[in-house]
């Protein structure tokens, strides 16, 4: 079961204050979207592994500087798991300018999400994330095909935005203005 943006964030600010029992439940409602996250980000299983630790130990350090009012729980964990993603991937061998190797292909049977297994997810909470999987893929259809391949790269795969704005051919900060307008569209069309 999913929870709500105010238990998330109640949780959290139970776990700025060192309780154990608040942290155990935020890492059993958000280490699957976490695994997620970094999974398609770093495409490797055992890094992913050493990555989510990494992410709940800045989450138990650093909860104290979550402030609900200004983002919700679960956005400032994905951010944390970015982060941690981005540190990853700029400490690679190919980011020194040694050649990069990915993990799969454009075969949809070759992604690594397809193969992680969920432990513990009943049938009904399975059908919820498909159903919010596919609500988000329409989502995404509804924006521009750049805008839509630009908030992947930067969300989904890693890339840096000034990456981004050379791959796109524009000004850093109008890369910077489509990923903001881009989210918020994508914001509106999940609350519809």
């Amino acid at each position: 079961m999913c929870l709500t943006e105010d238990a998330t964030t109640q949780l959290l600010q139970k776990v700025a204050r060192q309780d154990r029992a608040a942290f155990r439940e935020v890492y059993k409602h958000s280490a699957a979207k976490l695994t997620g996250v970094l999974t398609r980000m770093l495409r490797d299983r055992a890094e992913v592994e050493d990555a989510l630790q990494d992410v709940y130990v800045r989450v138990w350090q650093r909860a104290v500087q979550f402030d609900g009012a200004r983002g919700n729980g679960m956005g400032w964990l994905v951010a944390i798991a970015r982060n941690v993603a981005l540190d990853r991937l700029r400490a690679r061998p190919e980011t020194r300018g040694m050649s990069r190797v990915v993990a799969y292909g454009d075969n949809p049977d070759d992604d690594p999400l397809a193969r992680l297994a969920a432990p513990g997810l009943a049938a009904e909470d399975r059908m919820q994330i498909e159903g919010n999987a596919r609500r988000a893929v329409e989502c995404f259809g509804e924006l521009e095909p750049d805008r839509a391949a630009a908030v992947q790269g930067a969300y989904l795969e890693g890339h840096s935005y000034q990456e981004l704005a050379e791959r796109f051919g524009v000004p850093l900060n109008t890369m910077r203005t489509w990923l903001r307008r881009s989210l918020l569209r994508l914001k509106e069309c999940l609350d519809r």
